[in-house]
């Protein structure tokens, strides 16, 4: 299985106009959210591609969780303990987070933390099968406490590493309301975040239906649309980013998104004026993603009323690949949201950093280049191979350990690997050779 999965291997925010516009208006109200939006900007930014490509579109197996606020938390040493201890290691401290009655705030911090280095860097389904029930259980009681931020977050990252190790047909249901309850009780902002992308997860690994699916995505849009005021989470960055990232991540399991697509188009143009580069480039990875599900294959009884009839001229140079025809116009204001993401690919002010700069003109010029030729994915070139006439075509690659590569030629492809990475960090590699669930979501 190995060897099979080693040749398979090809494979903060925002502030938007609307937003300023509200925070212009002279109220203490508007004082007040903008200054506390600004001291959580300060010290919670949220790049939403992080450990990003290089030059050639390579992306290294250490992209990190997303969040910064929680990867200082989760500062653990030792990331690989050694083979022999680490099986023991956590089950020794399995007990210790079941047994709250005799644990402090800072003993449950610590187990949390050892025990989510461990599933990171270890497949340990065999290990904690037997504990799901319970281990599920007391993550929810730290959740409903918080009674500190660490270990609120602590628990819902450990919460998604055991659904992605040993995931449950049923445990979507389970986790439904209270991670619903997290992200618009809680006061602290990194908590509403990680509790964003675990009921992201939840969704996509725990049991949901399709309709369940969508009502999620409709909240995850609600958050967006609102700049994250729907859940007490007015211009943060970080909430509006994990759920623009997690809408787009469940968008990939739907085939049919036409009904959905001109409002959801809206709402991520609407982020491309935000001042937080993690924000615009998690919208413009939406609006691609949404471009390319407008195209689906041509069926087998299918015949177009002219040869180039909706159809992508790029497939001439790809005979033996399917014929892919759109179905259906994402957005009807194109042409407005093509200057945007042409302004955004060639974006030249002193208000950003050189690294943000270059990442918005990279991510944007592939975004503005999948609107106009839907069927081209991220890193897609257009210089022609000599020796073979054709394009160079989607160039971005993962590489794993030395043999294997995978091509992430298509958006939902992308949008699945920065998900399982934001979960597994520099373990993906690893689950991804030992994990069904996980090589089966990127086959």
């Amino acid at each position: 299985m190995h060897d099979l999965r080693r040749q398979a291997l090809e494979s903060g925010k925002t502030v938007s106009k609307k937003a300023q516009a509200r925070q212009s208006r002279p109220t203490s109200r508007a004082t007040s959210r903008t200054n506390s939006t600004a001291n959580s900007r300060a010290n919670s930014r949220a790049p939403s591609r992080q450990g990003s490509d290089d030059e050639e579109g390579n992306l290294s197996d250490g992209t990190t969780w997303s969040i910064n606020s929680i990867d200082e938390m989760l500062a653990l040493e030792d990331n690989d303990p050694p083979s022999e201890a680490w099986a023991t290691e956590l089950s020794d401290r399995i007990e210790q987070i079941i047994d709250r009655k005799r644990s402090s705030v800072q003993g449950r911090e610590e187990s949390l933390s050892v025990y989510a280095r461990i599933l990171t860097a270890q497949y340990a389904q065999d290990e904690i099968h037997h504990k799901l029930g319970q281990l599920v259980s007391a993550f929810l009681k730290s959740m409903k406490s918080e009674t500190s931020e660490k270990e609120t977050v602590l628990a819902l990252k450990s919460l998604v590493l055991t659904i992605v190790t040993d995931p449950s047909d049923t445990i979507y249901d389970a986790l439904l309301q209270p991670l619903k309850r997290t992200i618009s009780d809680s006061e602290s902002l990194p908590t509403k975040t990680a509790a964003i992308h675990a009921l992201g997860t939840t969704a996509f690994f725990g049991g949901a239906s399709m309709d369940e699916t969508q009502d999620i995505m409709d909240l995850f849009l609600d958050i967006i649309s609102s700049d994250g005021h729907s859940v007490g989470a007015g211009d943060n960055a970080l909430v509006v980013t994990a759920a623009l990232e997690e809408w787009g991540f469940l968008a990939t399991q739907l085939e049919d998104v036409e009904d959905a697509s001109e409002d959801a188009v809206e709402a991520f143009v609407e982020q491309l004026d935000s001042s937080e580069p993690s924000v615009q480039i998690a919208a413009g990875e939406n609006i691609a993603l949404m471009y390319e599900k407008s195209y689906t294959e041509l069926e087998e009884d299918e015949e177009l009323s002219s040869p180039n009839e909706d159809s992508d001229p790029e497939d001439d140079a790809l005979p033996d690949g399917p014929k892919m025809v759109k179905r259906y116009t994402p957005y009807r204001r194109e042409d407005q949201l093509k200057r945007n993401l042409s302004s955004l690919a060639n974006l030249s002010t002193r208000r950003l950093s050189k690294k943000d700069k270059k990442s918005l003109h990279t991510n944007f010029a592939d975004i503005l280049n999948s609107v106009e030729n839907p069927t081209r994915g991220p890193r897609y070139q257009n210089a022609v191979n000599q020796e073979t006439g054709k394009r160079y075509g989607s160039r971005m690659t993962v590489r794993i350990h030395r043999t294997g590569v995978m091509r992430i030629d298509r958006w939902w492809k992308l949008h699945r690997l920065k998900a399982l990475r934001r979960v597994l960090q520099g373990g993906f590699v690893g689950h991804y050779e030992k994990n069904e669930v996980v090589f089966e979501c990127l086959p």
